[in-house]
């Protein structure tokens, strides 16, 4: 299988765009904060991906769908935190910084048999577009 093929591998270099767009206009003193946690989880969804697809059986790529769904899930804090930075700046939240995130969801449940995480992922709404 090539990972390319990939509906889920799709949305989730869509959301690694986003993210880098987002977090390019996070100010300097983040470049080791926020902005490196939120571009290193959202490379690891769509990385552990691949590495699953390239691997032989089945349960080896659910094993990385697994971590690829772990990595979704832990932008959820990060996006909380800037959503709560934002609010408390003053931003709009009919501008949030992120829109792809919750279109990558369904296609990882999708993909596997482990949708029981993805229902506990929760993005906020001022994150999502």
């Amino acid at each position: 299988m090539d990972h390319k093929d990939l509906d889920a591998w799709k949305q989730a270099m869509l959301l690694v765009e986003d993210v880098y767009k987002v977090t390019s206009a996070f100010p300097k003193e983040e470049i080791y904060g926020l902005t490196a946690q939120l571009r290193r989880s959202a490379v690891s969804v769509p990385s552990n991906l691949s590495e699953g697809a390239g691997r032989k059986s089945s349960k080896e790529f659910n094993n990385f769908l697994s971590i690829s769904l772990g990595s979704l899930a832990e932008l959820e804090t990060p996006l909380h935190i800037t959503a709560n930075r934002r609010a408390d700046e003053g931003a709009q939240t009919s501008n949030p910084p992120l829109k792809r995130s919750p279109s990558s969801l369904p296609l990882l449940r999708r993909a596997g048999s482990i949708s029981e995480h993805v229902s506990r992922i929760h993005i906020p709404d001022c994150c999502v577009r």
